[in-house]
């Protein structure tokens, strides 16, 4: 069968000839495998990992993940089986109990339960299986929606959300070979109502690997360094707007939808956006390499506090690094932007769906390594975390101000270090803007901290930066900082992506 990870991660090019780097300032200063590592082996006084059994015998390349009625949890696979476990929330998962629901789909990525079924975005369509006899198993399958095309090709994926706040499920369509649009469609964000009508949103998708919504209801995806993207990100699906890759533009002509913008290769996504009002740029860039290296699933914590102090921030699975980013956003000018910093890490495998339960605080990750490798020690996973009761002292979030960035923590700070400008490092770059694969890091900056105010209960810190870049990704680095109750740092930096700087 096609390599399925040339699919989620950034095609198997990116792994096989990665794009150059250029050397950034404070390189010496940069997260290093090691560092993460490092974070890694502290992860078990914060968050408990358990790994649950797959059935025995069967090969479980989790690609989607829904919550059931009952506790019970329903994973897709790659190879087109759902399973249904019980006990996957239980102490001893060693007793999970599983029952095969349904056989044959075709890579099922994104999966959900409503009104007494499940429903599965397939490849080729979005289905609607039943189990009407009440025995365990779907007797009925029922297709909503297959307006869009297929044409055999190993790439031409497509990944479901949840319903939205209408019943509308937002899909977005890998492009054929992750280069072309030989189906319609490809490239493109649609939405298909409960009555089955597709409607599209938006264009300029190259090879997303998850899609989901934040806590205002806006929809998200995670697009890979490819062409026309320098680097891998997460991307607002603004209705009507154009994300960036023109490869799918031929599509505009098969519905009443504007036709999308031509932009210029070789330029910077800053300088095409000014041009085309409808291209809404990367909400936050991971840096490749540095932050990881193929974003796949979202979801974001909306749990009140049962999954740790991150609510309303999004969680972004990594398949090649086995880890979950975290990721701050802001709205600013009417865009969002915001920061990225390492969360999650010791998986299995590398992960594709991530889904919250947002009643119990249980996080649900599945995955697989085949075709591209990842770290970890298995071929796929099924795994769980939970957050243990203790606050890992953190950089809440990093918030863009008009001379500078506000860095929220999550315990008070010790007032004296964090208001010695020295253990605060900064560096900025971006990515050429082109119709070849990836970019290196360009266009380097060294913005200066110049002061550092503590707010008076020590959660926040004001710095005033001398140099920031509009477009630029904004790399933050923090020195011998610690928390007033003498807890030190989990992890140290951030990227904050600073699409607009807002006004004074």
């Amino acid at each position: 069968m096609k390599n399925f990870f040339l699919l989620l991660a950034a095609a198997a090019l990116a792994h096989a000839a990665p794009a150059a780097k250029a050397k950034a300032p404070n390189s010496g200063k940069l997260a290093t495998v090691d560092a993460v590592r490092a974070a890694e082996s502290r992860q078990p006084e914060f968050y408990e990992r358990v790994e649950i059994p797959t059935p025995a015998g069967e090969v479980c390349e989790v690609s989607s993940i829904a919550l059931l009625p009952g506790k019970k949890v329903a994973i897709g696979t790659r190879r087109g089986d759902v399973w249904v476990a019980e006990g996957a929330y239980e102490a001893d998962v060693s007793k999970v109990k599983w029952t095969k629901f349904a056989s044959n789909l075709h890579e099922p990525l994104g999966m959900f339960w409503k009104d007494g079924s499940l429903f599965a975005t397939q490849r080729p369509e979005h289905t609607r299986l039943t189990d009407k006899d009440g025995d365990g198993r779907a007797d009925s399958f029922d297709t909503v929606c297959s307006k869009w095309g297929i044409s055999g090709d190993y790439h031409e994926y497509a990944f479901g959300s949840d319903p939205d706040k209408n019943g509308d499920v937002w899909m977005v369509l890998c492009l054929t070979g992750s280069f072309h649009a030989h189906s319609p469609w490809r490239g493109w964000a649609a939405k298909i109502t409960p009555e089955g009508k597709f409607i599209p949103v938006a264009s300029g998708i190259r090879s997303p690997g998850g899609i989901g919504h934040n806590d205002k209801g806006d929809f998200f995806y995670t697009d890979n360094q490819g062409v026309w993207n320098g680097s891998s990100s997460l991307k607002w699906l603004r209705p009507g707007s154009f994300q960036g890759n023109p490869t799918g533009n031929k599509s505009a002509a098969l519905a009443n939808f504007p036709a999308p913008p031509e932009p210029t290769s070789g330029s910077r996504i800053l300088a095409e956006r000014l041009k085309y009002p409808e291209f809404v740029p990367p909400a936050v860039v991971f840096p490749h390499g540095k932050v990881g290296n193929s974003p796949s699933g979202v979801s974001c914590d909306m749990t009140k506090g049962k999954f740790g102090p991150w609510e309303g921030q999004m969680l972004v699975g990594e398949q090649t690094a086995s880890q979950v980013q975290r990721v701050n956003l802001e709205q600013v000018n009417g865009l969002y932007q915001g920061a990225v910093f390492h969360f999650l890490g010791g998986f299995e495998a590398g992960l594709i769906p991530v889904r919250m339960d947002q009643e119990d605080g249980t996080l649900f990750i599945g995955g697989s390594n085949r075709g591209w490798g990842s770290r970890g020690s298995k071929t796929f996973t099924f795994e769980r975390v939970r957050f243990k009761g203790k606050v890992p002292f953190e950089m809440h979030d990093i918030s863009a101000r008009a001379d500078g960035f506000e860095v929220t923590f999550t315990q008070p700070v010790d007032a004296a270090a964090a208001a010695d400008v020295k253990n605060y490092t900064m560096d900025a770059f971006t990515y050429i803007y082109q119709s070849s694969y990836g970019s290196p890091e360009v266009d380097q900056a060294t913005p200066t901290v110049k002061s550092a105010t503590v707010s008076a209960d020590g959660l926040k810190v004001r710095l005033v930066v001398d140099g920031l870049v509009r477009g630029h990704i904004h790399h933050l680095v923090l020195g011998d900082i610690k928390a007033k109750s003498g807890d030190a740092l989990w992890h140290n930096e951030g990227w904050y992506t600073l699409n607009e700087i807002p006004a004074k």
